[in-house]
């Protein structure tokens, strides 16, 4: 009796009989479309700063924002002056360099909430004034200019002036951007491939700011002076598109490798 008892209890413990369900083997099947969500997020924090470029040029453009929409008395050192008249996209550049801070500091990365917010806003700080202080331009423009202008009369020619000109000013914004990333959410541990798109970036950059330095040659009219009609704010837009797409397609392919 008591023998039977244990294997009647036995036998209702026992799995019954059949084949056995496998394990499930691999990852969960959240973790692919989580990956997919980490890396659309990069790539839109990539493309961002163009967005925003653009969106300010498109915003002029609409409102038909000029030096005759009248300018308070503080804002009027940032609304007059050779640079701002002689290398008017300059002013959208600058959009483009603090969108690129926000984006890197609110992106993917190892830092923390404080170290984020902190350098980030240090990082818009010194771009703000190596591009408006004293007056617009700063220091970026003032230095890229004295550079191709004291090239030229040492007797180079005018495209080499122009080019060393334009390659002190994109050192400048790139030496402030990626400053401002690599402190606020980047790693301390040196490493080549970060040297190489570090090297790579200031490579387009600095194509793009000669790009950005023709805009009154090509065709983008006389603002601020007065506002952007209808075909100049196209030339604008082409020429921005072409100063940034090329750092900015480098930035989301970064991205989308997780090369961060």
């Amino acid at each position: 009796m008591a023998g039977d008892a244990f294997l009647d209890v036995i036998g209702a413990q026992a799995p019954p009989p059949g084949p056995r369900p496998h394990p499930r083997v691999g990852p969960p099947p959240s973790t692919g479309d989580r990956r997919t969500g980490v890396r659309a997020g990069a790539l839109g924090l990539a493309s961002a700063p163009l967005a925003a470029m653009l969106a300010a040029l498109g915003l002029v453009a609409l409102t038909g924002l000029s030096r005759r929409s009248g300018v308070p008395q503080a804002l009027e050192p940032y609304a007059y002056g050779y640079f701002l008249d002689r290398y008017p996209l300059f002013a959208f550049a600058l959009i483009y360099a603090g969108a690129r801070i926000i984006a890197v500091c609110a992106g993917q990365g190892p830092a923390g909430p404080v170290r984020r917010v902190v350098f980030g806003v240090a990082g818009l700080a010194v771009l703000a004034l190596a591009g408006l202080y004293p007056t617009f331009g700063g220091l970026v423009l003032r230095g890229g200019f004295a550079t191709g202008g004291m090239a030229f009369l040492t007797g180079q020619p005018l495209w080499l002036a122009y080019g060393l000109g334009a390659a002190v000013a994109g050192l400048m914004v790139a030496a402030i951007v990626g400053a401002s990333g690599w402190l606020g959410n980047g790693v301390f541990r040196p490493r080549l491939h970060r040297l190489a798109w570090g090297g790579l970036s200031f490579l387009l950059l600095w194509f793009g700011a000669g790009v950005i330095g023709l805009g009154r040659d090509l065709g983008t009219g006389p603002w601020p002076a007065r506002a952007f009609t209808g075909p100049e704010v196209g030339i604008a837009a082409g020429l921005l598109l072409a100063a940034a797409l090329p750092h900015a397609a480098l930035n989301a392919w970064r991205a989308r490798a997780n090369r961060f």
